[in-house]
């Protein structure tokens, strides 16, 4: 009888432990409470116009990653975005989806179990390992999970469980940074010096984006991320007025006249702030495997995401 795992959060790193557990052999399930794939890798569609309004590139750093991102350059999934064109502080390629960042997540998520719409709301303990309960009212069963969410939203899930972590701590330590995603799309291109990336000190804004100089919008768009302090401030404000106040604020590279359509989005755990240390947790509470992983351990960002997921799955094989 095949081992088998349920994979909570369809992120980089819980995809990431899927292939690892899938190269040897195991049973995997990956329930996400999201219509898609990816996470924070996120490219959203308005009309013709593209947006990657979470994360905007990656770098690699270690030979694993490096290899790992090989497999999406070559199939043409993936391609360099040279930012150090345009930005001085850039000082290596990074890179990018080239239908925008969902496309790689979609590429790793070929030939997966993922069931989508499947919030986890319950985690309990069976006679041959574990159940998870969705708010559809499905029910998964396996030997062992790795949870792969926010660390808050791990904490909320397991408090609905009515699991005492012995190390709940360490998610507690955990902390996240809130990002508010400005997506416009534009009828004139912007004065975004190429090849169309620019982080911005010393204001509401840290970030933007020019998707059609990036290759993934066949139309002008750009995209704003609001800096970490002003998402907080105005997290719960309303978003079309808090997207017209970041737009008005970069009128010399946006003109007001050239905007045609605005949409915002919230992101609570854009930036994982505060991480633990290692790679992933193991729970020493329950009697099956149960796993913690994501960008909130280890040395966080994609990169770090793909690592703790990949140690996850491997820490699970050897038990």
């Amino acid at each position: 009888m095949k081992n088998s795992c349920i994979i909570i959060g369809a992120g980089l790193s819980g995809l990431t432990a899927a292939h690892e557990l899938l190269k040897n052999n195991w049973e995997v399930t990956i329930l996400d409470k999201g219509r898609g794939v990816g996470g924070r890798m996120a490219t959203r569609r308005a009309g013709e116009a593209r947006f990657d309004h979470g994360a905007q590139y990656f770098s690699t750093k270690t030979p694993d990653f490096k290899a790992f991102t090989q497999n999406f350059l070559q199939a043409s999934i993936a391609k360099e975005w040279h930012l150090e064109e345009g930005d001085k502080s850039f000082s290596h390629p990074r890179v990018i989806g080239i239908n925008g960042m969902s496309s790689i997540p979609k590429f790793l998520a070929e030939g997966l179990n993922i069931r989508t719409n499947e919030k986890a709301i319950g985690i309990s303990e069976t006679e041959n390992g574990c159940k998870v309960i969705t708010e559809t009212g499905n029910s998964y069963e396996a030997n062992a999970i790795i949870c792969t969410v926010p660390a808050p939203q791990a904490i909320e899930l397991l408090q609905k469980s009515e699991i005492s972590l012995a190390e709940i701590s360490i998610l507690e330590n955990i902390q996240y940074q809130p990002c508010i995603a400005v997506m416009a799309s534009l009828n004139a291109p912007t004065n975004i010096p190429s090849p169309g990336g620019i982080s911005l000190e010393n204001s509401n804004i840290s970030w933007i984006a020019d998707n059609f100089q990036k290759g993934i919008s066949p139309v002008f768009s750009v995209t704003i991320h609001a800096n970490p302090a002003f998402s907080l401030a105005h997290f719960d404000d309303d978003l079309n007025e808090v997207g017209k106040q970041l737009l008005s604020e970069v009128s010399y590279l946006i003109s007001a006249e050239s905007v045609e359509s605005l949409q915002v989005h919230r992101w609570r755990y854009s930036l994982a702030s505060e991480r633990h240390t290692d790679n992933f947790l193991v729970s020493a509470s329950t009697k099956f495997p149960l796993i913690f992983a994501g960008d909130g351990f280890g040395i966080g960002s994609i990169e770090g995401a793909f690592i703790s997921g990949k140690s996850a799955a491997q820490n699970l094989l050897k038990i």
